[in-house]
């Protein structure tokens, strides 16, 4: 059972955003500093990555380690209410993560996820991002 009403918890979950997240704003600030240029809201085979490195022809995506099913995170719990749904929900997340990253990849796109908890550990540095956009690998978790 919710601890809260209904109506607190449309609310609540009304407050979560979609876009300009911290861990995301994060991202962006780190590679702005760093002398990488990149753009937003750009679609790429009608996928919305949350940064595209035009230059690296790379697309970062940043991860929240709940809606995107982060596997061992301790940030990663299935809610204790309406269960069936939540895992159907964060199921179907994962499935279409998959099939954005095979698109990308298909079409000579890398793609680099950077976890929250990665994030909020501090355990990213650039040096991470520029190792991937060096190396030849077409896919990568941080």
């Amino acid at each position: 059972m919710d601890v809260h009403s209904k109506k607190i918890r449309s609310y609540n979950m009304s407050r979560i955003k979609s876009y300009n997240t911290k861990p995301e704003i994060y991202i962006r600030k780190l590679l702005h500093k760093n002398g990488y240029r990149y753009i937003l809201k750009s679609r790429i085979n009608n996928i919305e990555p949350d940064v595209v490195l035009t230059k690296h022809k790379t697309c970062v995506f940043v991860h929240g380690c709940f809606w995107h099913s982060h596997a061992n995170c301790k940030y990663n719990v299935i809610p204790k209410s309406n269960t069936n749904f939540w895992k159907e929900k964060l199921n179907k997340n994962k499935e279409r993560d998959l099939r954005t990253i095979k698109t990308l990849n298909k079409n000579d796109w890398k793609t680099l996820i950077i976890w929250e908890c990665t994030i909020k550990k501090k355990k990213i540095s650039i040096n991470d991002v520029k190792a991937f956009l060096k190396s030849k690998k077409k896919y990568q978790e941080i």
